[in-house]
């Protein structure tokens, strides 16, 4: 086969008309343009979301996901117009296109509903910025600190060492704990209760001192020690001390435990377990 013959072949397989759309003939040679289009949009998008993200960085701009909502508006912006020109470029009129996917729209709406919603909540997260990556978050009774935040969901990590995927729409619905929003700083907290024969002057200095002892507390905020009630075996205590890292907070609240449990059995102060009082009508049974 000769070269002439070639590209003779390759211009009638190129000119072999597939389908129409609108009245307009789509041909293999369409479909191979409006491919190549789309390939070389998604590289100009990379390629401007590269050189924007540069130009933020050495602008100032360093917050992750400040850079990460720029890029990615680009991207949809740049992905649209390829769209389009790819379009314009194999012979389908936009307006056509919008006039015949309007009803499929609006199906592909109501059956996309949560993900447009998860995508818009991302969208909210990366721009209001109170909820980053590496915050430590509470999330219906679960302690997770947050790894990615994407556009759909968020990749969190919890204590026990799990990863959980959360929607985003979760986290912008319902009302989350943010740990680290303004600070790290959390309370830790604990009660015990001691018998009423005890000196309770002597229980307040017990353990406060016990309290100030623990490990890791924030030195420059004092324990709060109260008197929480007056239980039915016990008069219950509340102690509490600050911790500048909320993830070890249960192993900080376990150090303040062990210190008020040794302190008061060192100062043989009794600390009290439920106890209850039977009486026989008529005297003990024999």
């Amino acid at each position: 086969m000769s070269w002439v013959d070639f590209v003779s072949g390759l211009r009638q397989l190129l000119d072999v008309r597939l389908f129409e759309v609108s009245g307009t003939s789509v041909t293999v040679a369409s479909v191979v343009t409006f491919v190549v289009l789309i390939v070389v949009t998604f590289w100009v998008s990379k390629l401007v979301q590269q050189v924007v993200g540069r130009m933020l960085a050495r602008g100032g701009v360093k917050e992750l996901g400040t850079v990460q909502l720029i890029q990615r508006g680009l991207h949809y912006l740049v992905l649209v117009g390829g769209v389009a020109v790819a379009l314009q470029t194999i012979g389908i009129s936009l307006a056509a296109a919008f006039a015949a996917g309007a009803v499929v729209a609006v199906g592909v709406g109501f059956a996309m509903q949560n993900i447009l919603q998860n995508f818009v909540s991302g969208v909210i997260l990366l721009a209001e910025r109170t909820i980053k990556e590496t915050d430590i978050l509470e999330v219906n009774g679960r302690t997770i600190r947050v790894e990615r935040i994407g556009t759909r969901s968020t990749v969190a990590r919890t204590r026990n060492d799990e990863q959980m995927i959360i929607p985003n729409s979760d986290l912008v619905q319902s009302v989350v704990t943010n740990y680290t929003l303004a600070d790290s700083y959390s309370r830790v907290m604990t009660d015990v209760g001691v018998s009423y024969s005890s000196d309770m002057r002597r229980v307040r200095e017990v353990v406060t001192a016990a309290a100030a002892g623990v490990p890791g507390r924030i030195a420059d905020r004092d324990p709060v020690v109260y008197m929480l009630e007056f239980g039915d075996s016990a008069v219950v205590w509340g102690i509490s001390i600050w911790s500048s890292d909320p993830w070890t907070a249960p192993l900080m609240k376990s150090q303040l435990n062990e210190a008020v449990w040794f302190a008061l059995k060192d100062a043989d102060i009794t600390i009290a377990f439920p106890q209850v009082d039977v009486h026989f009508p008529g005297g003990a049974p024999a």
